[in-house]
């Protein structure tokens, strides 16, 4: 007998500013698709989340080493056959185009979009999380969106989780590039 072999699931790497839903995002996402959520955060070494904490903006000499250790674990699941969503921020193209490398080409992104104001709101209103508001325009000014990008789904914010959620799944699964399928629901 000839079974048809399917591909895992494309990783997932859910970016875009603090604040913007990208934990929430990427938990429902991993979730509706059976494969695992981590939360990139995480990953930072311990003086990067001290500046943060501080109010003092990540250079790229500070995310370089988190990018790798992303890029690690996506490499990690793409070895055991098995999908993943990863929550990252991956503001300019450059750290974008490492993981990619990392994946060697076969990753995607969901980009969540919102207005800085939307943006502000949220961060105000979380609690326990040591990334201050006041980070929120150094990461609009890093930021560097993935227009006309190869394997991105942009995804704008001010729907609700379970919509945001559902059209990132539509846009994954119609990509060119795909290791398998996302479902909406």
């Amino acid at each position: 007998m000839d079974f048809e072999k399917k591909a895992p699931p494309l990783p997932v790497v859910v970016m875009g500013v603090s604040g913007c839903g990208k934990s929430s995002v990427g938990e429902h996402l991993a979730a509706r698709n059976g494969v695992p959520f981590l939360e990139g955060d995480q990953l930072h070494p311990a003086q990067n989340v001290e500046k943060m904490a501080q109010g003092i903006p990540l250079t790229d000499d500070d995310r370089l080493p988190w990018l790798d250790r992303i890029g690690e674990e996506i490499r990690t699941a793409q070895k055991v056959s098995q999908g993943l969503v990863i929550s990252c921020s991956a503001l300019k193209r450059s750290y974008r185009d490492r993981l990619s490398q990392a994946a060697d080409g076969h990753l995607a992104f969901v980009f969540l979009e919102g207005s800085r104001d939307l943006l502000l709101s949220r961060m105000q209103a979380r609690q326990g999380h040591f990334m201050p508001a006041t980070l929120l325009d150094s990461q609009l000014q890093a930021l560097e969106p993935p227009i006309g990008e190869a394997n991105v789904v942009t995804v704008a914010i001010d729907n609700a989780l379970d919509d945001i959620v559902a059209l990132a799944c539509k846009g994954l699964s119609g990509m060119a590039v795909k290791g398998g399928d996302y479902h909406a629901g």
